[in-house]
């Protein structure tokens, strides 16, 4: 958002100049624009410049595809439910990845009730989402959200964690740009010092990791690319089963 919109003052700039102050597209004018989807104050101010031959449509294309491209994963921040989003959109993401993970069930785990989302052959899995958005700030998801080279602070709570309850943990990040995937085993959840057990008073066994614009380059040892995460999870799994 911060690019475009510095994009689109460097063009404000010369509609000013070329005429002579007649439309208000200042700031605080279009703060206060009354906007209803999908006219909103970018329609308002690209409609002026296409207008006023500042730009042309060619022009406005490649602003268009540029800002798709910034910003590929932004319709992930328009999922305002919690459940929908980390688990929902995030159980299916991950499965479209993975089609090998199954969904667990009595049949594959005499054990089971609940308490992991994925199995592979032995192995519970655990997936956990969140997305990267101003650490500061009142605005909606969609307005917050950031992309990799952002400067602005950043806090992504994976919360309910049970490293009990599974054998693996995946974790996916969502940024407008870019969606990132950590493979953990229990164990390494567990011991890492970023771990809090105090997320919920009386919860014997479930915690919370925050991953944070300060922290976030200690854990990049289990950053994996998609096309790895089911080898990661067997490497991990079959490490966690053994030290069990």
């Amino acid at each position: 958002m911060e690019h475009l919109l510095k994009e689109l003052e460097k063009y404000t700039e010369q509609l000013k100049l070329k005429a002579l102050e007649k439309y208000d597209l200042s700031n605080d004018f279009l703060e206060r624009l009354y906007s209803v989807f999908p006219f909103n104050r970018f329609e308002y101010i690209i409609s002026h410049l296409i207008a006023n031959q500042i730009i042309n449509l060619e022009q406005y294309l490649d602003i268009r595809n540029s800002y798709l491209e910034r910003n590929k994963y932004l319709y992930i921040f328009e999922i305002t439910a919690p459940r929908t989003f980390g688990e929902t959109w995030a159980q299916r993401h991950l499965n479209e990845l993975v089609p090998e993970l199954r969904r667990p069930s009595k049949a594959l785990d005499s054990d089971y009730s609940g308490q992991y989302d994925f199995w592979y052959n032995g192995i519970r899995i655990e997936v956990k989402a969140s997305r990267a958005v101003k650490r500061q700030g009142g605005d909606s998801l969609i307005m917050k959200a950031l992309s990799t080279d952002s400067t602005e602070g950043f806090d992504m709570n994976f919360q309910q964690v049970k490293p009990t309850c599974c054998d693996v943990f995946i974790w996916i990040a969502v940024w407008r740009d870019t969606i990132r995937y950590w493979v953990f085993s229990s164990k390494e959840v567990e011991v890492n010092r970023h771990y809090s057990i105090r997320q919920h008073r009386g919860n014997t066994g479930e915690g919370q990791l925050w991953i944070t614009d300060k922290n976030i380059n200690e854990f990049k040892n289990y950053l994996v690319n998609p096309r790895n995460i089911l080898d990661k999870v067997i490497e991990k799994g079959n490490k966690q089963k053994t030290k069990g």
